[in-house]
Parts: structure tokens; sequence; C-alpha cells
């Protein structure tokens, strides 16, 4: 049953390559256009504090989607906004009067930076059997194996073995990314709150079987991975 599973993510995976989307952006244009993006995530795309997400190289077409998604968010009303776009309330109104040739042009820029890489530490996580154990190697575990008792898929089957994701496929880059941020938003797919993952809810599928342990360990690896 659980190889069914991982196969079924891995395929979904694949449909998602086909359906993703498309940005046709002006790279040079979207760089006249990221002074309001720039005030949180920073000229270049690399944040100052892990509360906004480094945004630089993480793919053109995944900018792109994200960038619909939190527009779509705020200009829903009332009752849309719990099955509209991707809710991202410190960007509420920052995106009002763009046009989508302006989100592609900003989503050009910004994956044609350079993310910083954020570093991993040396710490311990407690697992369910109550055992500490290294966060290090249970990332790189979960990163590059998965987890086939629980269903889990190796994150590198998506977001490749080097952490650089798949642009075409709009998976985005992982490797260098603040552990804090990819820690909040596993557990915002795990918990329904973040839905922007398509009809296939690959993201939800995959987090809803990791622990808060393996979803920091998995995090703090990733913040150094390259």
């Amino acid at each position: 049953m659980k190889k069914h599973v991982l196969s079924l993510l891995m395929a979904l995976g694949a449909t998602a390559v086909m359906q993703s989307a498309s940005a046709a952006g002006d790279a040079e244009a979207g760089a006249e256009k990221v002074a309001v993006c720039a005030a949180c995530h920073g000229q270049d795309g690399n944040s100052p504090a892990p509360n906004f997400p480094k945004i630089a190289g993480l793919g053109e077409n995944y900018i792109f989607k994200q960038l619909q998604d939190i527009q779509a968010w705020d200009q829903a009303s009332g009752e849309e906004k719990a099955t509209t776009g991707r809710a991202v309330v410190e960007m509420t109104g920052m995106l009002s009067g763009m046009s989508e040739q302006d989100l592609a042009d900003i989503a050009a820029y910004y994956a044609g930076q350079s993310m910083q890489l954020s570093g991993a530490k040396e710490m311990t996580v407690k697992v369910n059997s109550g055992a500490d154990v290294d966060a290090l190697k249970l990332g790189e575990h979960l990163y590059r194996a998965g987890n086939a008792e629980t269903g889990v898929p190796a994150c590198s089957g998506c977001h490749s073995p080097t952490g650089y994701g798949n642009p075409p496929a709009a998976y985005p880059r992982l490797g260098g990314q603040y552990p804090e941020y990819i820690e909040k938003q596993l557990k915002a797919f795990r918990g329904g709150e973040r839905t922007n993952d398509g009809d296939q809810m690959t993201m939800r599928l995959v987090a809803k079987h990791l622990s808060d342990a393996e979803i920091k360990a998995v995090a703090n690896y990733i913040g150094g991975l390259n």
C-alpha cells in the first residue's frame, strides 16, 4: 500500500509538469516593478529575515503562479477567500492594479537572481518514539528517500537532489531557503491552511504524513542544501 502511495504521488508530479503555469515575463521590465516587493523580500530576492521567504531563483513559473494565487485571494471577497488562491495576509493590497504581464515580469526578474544559502544547524529532534535523533541525518533521509512506512515520498523526486527544483514544472527551488519558512509552509499544507498545490493536492498528501519532528528536520536540512 505504501509503495502504491509513493508511486501515485510521483505520477501526480508528472501530471503537474504538463499542467504547470507558464510565464512569459521580461526580467528587465520586472526590475522596474519590484519596489513594493523589495521592502520585504530584498531587491535581489534574498529577504533579510525568515518571516519573509527568499524568492530569488525559485523558478519563473512557480513565482508567477504564486503571485497569481495571492492576487486572486486578495481580490476575492467573503466566503470566496476560503477556496480562492493563496492567503498571504502580509501582501494584502500589494498586487492590486498589477496586470498579468506585470506579475510575469516580476517573476522573470526574481527567477534570474541567485539565492543565498541560509545554512543548516546541528540539532536533535524528538521523534514519536520519544528518542532524540540527529536532525541533519533524519532530514537528509527524508529529503532523499522519504519515509516508506508512512507513505512519504522523497522531496528530491520533485525538487531535485540538489534542491534546485524543476522550473518548467513550477516546482520551486528549496535549497537555501529559510528553514523557519519551510517548516511553516509544510505545517500549513498539513493543516489545510495552504491549499494552492493544485487539484492533485501533492503537497497536502505529502505533509499530512509528516510529524512535527520530521518537518523540523527536513526544513533544517533544506536550509543548507545546494
